[in-house]
């Protein structure tokens, strides 16, 4: 079984969102922050809108942030709101031709492996995943930091003037 990006990429922005707990966050932020495309997270934000993991803020001062505690959000929770598909061979879809399906032991052995892999991804939050959230930080792209100046009742000749 391979993950898509797209589960790869939500998995980021819930790790990015749990780091920054109670924040708003754009999604500019977070795109450039992890190096890749606004567009994709666009729609990444979206769908984890619509499953609940997070919500969403619209306007000048919009972003997103995680609809409830890290804690209570663990990473089952997000795989089941991306990936669509976890049949990892043929007799585990409706398109089954395989002839042996009724007398292989494969398609028990991998039920019950998928059953443990979503248990220990049941047991994990977005907490637990931020632990070293110095670290993730560090690693991280730097969002350049916009200063802004604010005029006051001089003009803006005159505070150039000063300088």
């Amino acid at each position: 079984m391979k993950l898509t990006q797209y589960t790869d990429l939500s998995l980021r922005l819930l790790m990015y969102l749990a780091m920054r707990q109670g924040e708003i966050v754009t999604i500019q932020e977070v795109s450039v922050r992890f190096a890749v495309s606004k567009n994709h997270m666009v729609k990444i934000s979206h769908q984890l809108t619509k499953s609940g993991l997070i919500e969403s803020t619209r306007g000048r001062n919009g972003g997103v942030r995680l609809a409830r505690s890290p804690d209570k959000i663990n990473v089952e929770q997000a795989l089941m709101a991306t990936e669509d598909n976890f049949d990892l061979v043929e007799c585990f879809g409706e398109n089954n031709n395989c002839v042996i399906t009724d007398v292989c032991k494969l398609n028990g052995l991998l039920d019950k492996a998928l059953e443990a892999f979503f248990k220990e991804l049941r047991q994990v939050s977005l907490t637990d995943l931020v632990k070293s959230k110095k670290k993730i930080e560090d690693a991280l792209h730097p969002f350049p930091q916009v200063s802004i100046v604010k005029f006051g009742p001089r003009s803006r000749a005159s505070i150039l003037k000063n300088k």
